[in-house]
């Protein structure tokens, strides 16, 4: 029972029998549950070359029994619902030569279906069978499993180096394989737009490729001089929604205003402070870190961001994308002290200062947002200068701005730097390649406490998930995100779902590290590029590519 995340009970049934899964195996599956019924038809049967023929049809007015020919039945996998069981939870049990699988909704369906891969063993993580004929013998027992949190989420940043779309559909089998439910896509920064916007289409024919890209920490004195870009067209978004729908997942599309704008103002300099910068010189930034040039706080640029996020909300539908992330972190204000029209405006609505008129903008896609039904999400410092009630905060500079928020009444996502930023270095070894940030290694992040002590129960209520971010400035490659994603975001997902674990000194790691060793297979079989636990293996490591050690290790709070 290597499960991970580990499940909140599981017992065996020694006064059963099992099943046995083989080429007669049917499946059976109730209204509601078909999108788990291609899943299993599509990823169990090519791994095991399994037909899961449909189940017969039996108690039909005038219907005949089927014949008897002395042959055991087949073994049947049904699906079925019971809202008893609530959001997302389910149970699996085995015994007498059915597997059942029953959700609380379609989505605790879909996770019993995982749970049920990770018990066939790491070839049901294959494309095709490498055993064929080998029989597939389950052992009777029964598995109840719920989540923590509604929210269970990683954060792909396809802005600082681009990931071409059939790498994010990969991306979305990792994280429903460890019962993750959210995406969150950074799709726009300084370095790049990653979104077609037809009505402005210069976005991506202009801010989706750089000339250039700095090689490392941005104090790194290396560069590569190949051209890098890319950008996702309408089309391939309603490929990747279809695609996270079908496995109860969730996009966050993040539009980042009103800083780390640079690529955008590239492409259209009136979105720039024009009266205090030359923007028509800027290119997409080819390098790390904040840029000081941000957007100009007028009303042509509110509508043509009301452009961009109409098209925004019609390729990310409400029932997929019910939060859209507006970044309005690290936004300087250098610019908007310098122009006469930012300071015009500062009078003009009576917001005090530079800070109020980041708080300004903000609230007004907060009530663009929520006239059309969908509630905005941005990084803590949306806080600055007040909220809108609506509003929800992902808590990135640490737990305070979530506790902040939390005790204001906001829905809050526990992402803090400190603890679950995955581009972050795995050791202090100096081995590690492109070494950014805090040192956190599998257990740091199997100890990580998403919800801080001392927080009232109201508060805590609002705290509706928790997030690991994987920023990709030190991360150019398929390979080099697998390397920082895996295997700390296994940890992280125990940590997302599993409502049986206890405080963070009390969890037993080594138990999870037992049963990382049966997981280590999997991925092996899906073909990630992970850490060992080791250490890097070789052609992981990055000789001379700077990155950025930060002394000391973060605070286990």
């Amino acid at each position: 029972m290597d499960l991970i995340p580990e499940p909140a009970s599981h017992t065996g049934d020694p006064g059963r029998t099992g099943a046995v899964l083989d080429a007669r195996t049917v499946l059976s599956a109730a209204p509601g549950t078909e999108s788990t019924e291609r899943w299993l038809r599509t990823t169990l049967g090519a791994a095991f070359a399994l037909p899961l023929h449909p189940a017969p049809h039996t108690g039909a007015p005038g219907a005949r029994p089927a014949p008897h020919t002395g042959a055991p039945a087949p073994a049947a996998i049904r699906l079925g619902l019971d809202p008893a069981l609530g959001p997302e939870a389910y149970r699996l049990t085995v015994g007498d030569g059915a597997v059942d699988l029953t959700g609380g909704d379609a989505a605790g369906v879909f996770w019993a279906a995982q749970t049920l891969r990770q018990l066939l063993g790491p070839d049901a993580y294959r494309r095709a069978p490498v055993r064929p004929g080998a029989p597939l013998v389950l052992a009777a027992l029964r598995i109840e499993d719920r989540p923590r949190f509604g929210w269970r989420g990683m954060l792909l940043d396809v802005a600082r180096h681009f990931l071409p779309k059939d790498d994010v559909l990969r991306q979305l089998d990792l994280i429903a394989a460890h019962k993750l439910n959210v995406l969150h896509l950074h799709l726009t920064d300084d370095q790049g737009w990653r979104l077609e916007i037809r009505r402005h289409p210069r976005l991506t024919e202009v801010g989706s490729w750089r000339p250039r890209t700095k090689r490392g920490h941005r104090a790194s004195p290396l560069w590569d001089d190949t051209p890098h870009g890319g950008h996702y067209t309408h089309d391939d978004i309603r490929e990747i929604v279809a695609y996270a729908a079908e496995r109860h997942i969730r996009i966050v599309p993040e539009i980042d205003i009103p800083g780390h704008s640079q690529a955008a103002i590239a492409a259209y300099p009136h979105l720039g402070n024009t009266d205090a910068v030359d923007t028509s010189a800027l290119g997409v930034w080819d390098t790390w870190g904040v840029s000081p040039n941000v957007l100009a706080p007028t009303d042509e640029v509110l509508r043509f961001y009301e452009g961009v996020f109409e098209e925004v909300l019609d390729l990310f539908p409400a029932a997929v994308s019910p939060y859209v992330h507006i970044g309005g972190d690290e936004c300087p204000k250098d610019q908007w002290r310098a122009s006469a029209t930012a300071q015009a405006r500062v009078r003009e609505l009576g917001v005090g200062d530079e800070d109020g008129l980041q708080a300004w903008f903000v609230r007004h896609f907060d009530r663009w947002l929520a006239e059309r039904g969908r509630r905005l999400i941005g990084w803590d410092e949306i806080l600055e200068g007040g909220l809108a009630p609506g509003a929800a905060v992902s808590s990135w500079r640490g737990c305070a701005g979530g506790i902040a928020a939390a005790e204001a009444g906001h829905d809050v996502v526990m992402c803090p730097q400190q603890h679950v930023y995955l581009d972050h270095r795995q050791s202090d070894g100096p081995d590690e390649p492109a070494p950014i940030g805090y040192v956190r290694t599998l257990e740091d992040v199997y100890r990580f406490e998403p919800v801080p002590p001392g927080l009232s129960a109201e508060a805590a209520a609002h705290v509706i998930g928790v997030q690991a971010n994987v920023w990709t400035e030190v991360l150019d490659s398929r390979a080099r995100l697998d390397y920082q994603t895996f295997p700390r975001l296994a940890a992280f997902a125990e940590v997302a779902w599993s409502t049986t674990l206890p405080a963070p000194g009390a969890r037993d790691h080594d138990g999870f590290a037992r049963r990382m060793e049966a997981h280590y297979r999997r991925l092996d079989a899906l073909g990630v590029d992970y850490r060992p636990p080791t250490g890097p293996r070789p052609w992981q490591r990055r000789p001379g590519v700077l990155g950025r050690p930060i002394e000391g290790r973060p605070p286990n709070v």
